[in-house]
């Protein structure tokens, strides 16, 4: 097992941090963090299948080790500001710095809080994507006593925390930084002042309340969190976490939680530290601003598989994410798909679909059309409808039917999502030019001579030669540009010959017929 995919070196590093396994033969935990501060997004997502990914790999690695996967959901935090992206946000400002599971559901659903709902949101999209995991939440462990040791152990180590944070620090945050956040018996907010430890293994702690009177109270049960590098220090710790990844942001923060969980006790876990995902204008993708990806927006237009692919491919490099990758993702992603089964093992291993699908790439390999053709088809007038879609498609790949051929079904299905919201309105045919119009005549003339049915190889050698005579082998780019441009209406287009293999003859004659008289 020498792939270098980058699945299989993050699993090696699991390998050596327990050569022999666990003790008591314990399973390896795998955890993902998760902040519902904002509706759950395709980079939220992304840690799970990620994460999922490494440990199939470690599975490989080690023969069948056992695994546990915990999704970590922070829901004691305190909402710092109102998301742009939610309903009633009157509602969310009246509760600004409270627990976000103790904040009113502004959703209007049976969920009991705001944490609670994009919670369920998050658990529902990893149970249809089949993901083997735990939901563990903050709120529950905190007010069960779960994490109690841990905070007392926090507690008796204050000062050495305090040595650890201060210097980080700008000089204003210093004076009002403490390791554990009370919360306000009065108000009910998460409080960011100073705090004096009165007992440590009592768990008490004393602090001013907002309303100036001095509260002792215990820190235990619920009644205070901590903050968050601290916290995150102290769950590795409380769980047992093997492993986690996180994004490039959090780079420094890793590194001050890694030296607390030290002084705690503990070590910090193994993990990758990815890069970023952009929007559209370049930016980070943000739960609060709602500039990231939705999951179901994706899922339109694009099938979970290519979803799985793009969160594949280059984790340590920083890449936009918005709908306009997803046609290129579904085409690369059955490209890898077709490949798989003739490849040798070593490359199997390099491949994604062996990582998409935990080494059991599915039946077929591969799909009779691209989506990219697809969308071609269905952007014309007249075919933004599944059955007329999947009449051209049988004639263009006879035997195939929605009720053998389900994925391929599934895909037109998408690309008519696709081709309806983001290429038929812009798209614009402009009339040829003279000289354009003679070489559309020709093809015309020669297109005349064959059957409707012509194969595909056959159709793209008569484009190639008619282009050929009308703007030489030099030239051939500009004459599939006066196709693209005269007879679809785009800049870029697909392979001419499978087209008008899919579409017929006679339709694209039809087509060339429309240009003809537009042109002057």
């Amino acid at each position: 097992m020498t792939s270098k995919a980058w699945p299989y070196e993050e699993a090696r590093k699991l390998a050596k941090r327990w050569p022999d396994g666990r003790p008591d033969g314990a399973p390896v935990l795998f955890e993902t963090g998760y902040g519902p501060s904002g509706l759950p997004h395709i980079g939220t997502f992304t840690e799970v299948l990620r994460t999922t990914m490494v440990r199939h790999a470690y599975h490989e690695l080690t023969g069948g080790a056992p695994t546990r996967l915990v999704a970590f959901s922070d829901d004691m935090d305190g909402l710092r500001k109102v998301p742009d992206n939610v309903p009633n946000p009157e509602l969310l400002a009246d509760h600004l710095g409270h627990p976000l599971s103790r904040i009113p559901n502004p959703f209007g659903t049976d969920h009991p809080s705001f944490a609670a709902h994009n919670n369920a949101l998050l658990c529902d999209f990893l149970d249809r994507f089949g993901f083997d995991y735990e939901f563990v939440s903050a709120s529950e462990r905190y007010a069960s006593g779960a994490f109690d040791d841990q905070l007392r152990n926090v507690l008796a180590n204050f000062d050495g925390i305090q040595g650890i944070m201060l210097p980080t620090l700008r000089e204003e945050r210093r004076r009002t930084y403490s390791p554990i956040l009370p919360i306000s018996p009065t108000t009910g907010r998460v409080l960011q002042v100073p705090v004096e430890v009165i007992d440590a293994a009592a768990g008490t702690i004393a602090f001013t309340d907002e309303d100036g009177a001095r509260v002792e109270q215990s820190a235990l049960g619920g009644q205070a969190k901590l903050q968050w590098k601290v916290d995150w220090a102290m769950r590795w710790l409380a769980l047992g976490v093997d492993y986690e990844m996180y994004g490039k942001d959090l780079t420094d923060s890793g590194v001050q939680s890694g030296r607390i969980a030290a002084l705690l006790g503990g070590r910090k876990p193994e993990g990758l530290i990815y890069e970023m995902f952009l929007d559209e204008k370049g930016e980070k993708i943000s739960k609060s601003k709602g500039n990231g990806l939705g999951i179901e927006e994706w899922l339109t237009y694009g099938s979970k598989d290519s979803l799985a692919f793009y969160l594949y491919r280059e984790p340590k490099r920083a890449k936009a994410l918005h709908l306009g990758l997803v046609p290129r993702a579904v085409d690369e992603y059955w490209q890898f798909r077709e490949k798989y089964a003739d490849q040798p093992l070593d490359q199997q291993l390099g491949n994604p679909a062996h990582h998409i699908h935990s080494g059991a790439v599915p039946e077929p390999r591969s799909l009779p059309l691209s989506y990219g053709l697809l969308l071609n088809l269905v952007s014309l007038p007249g075919v933004q409808d599944r059955d007329i879609a999947w009449r051209f498609v049988q004639r263009y790949a006879p035997g195939t039917a929605p009720e053998t051929d389900p994925e391929l079904d599934r895909l037109i299905a998408l690309a008519i999502n696709y081709a309806r919201d983001f290429v038929a309105p812009n798209l614009k045919r402009r009339p040829p030019i003279a000289s354009e119009a003679e070489a559309l005549r020709d093809l015309d003339d020669a297109l005349a001579a064959l059957p409707d049915n012509a194969p595909a190889d056959d159709l793209q050698n008569l484009v190639f030669e008619t282009g050929k005579r009308h703007f030489g082998k030099e030239r051939l780019r500009d004459w599939f540009g006066v196709l693209y441009e005269t007879l679809l209406g785009s800049s870029q287009g697909p392979r001419m010959g499978s087209f008008i293999a899919l579409y017929g003859v006679e339709n694209t004659r039809k087509l060339i017929a429309e240009a003809l008289t537009e042109s002057p």
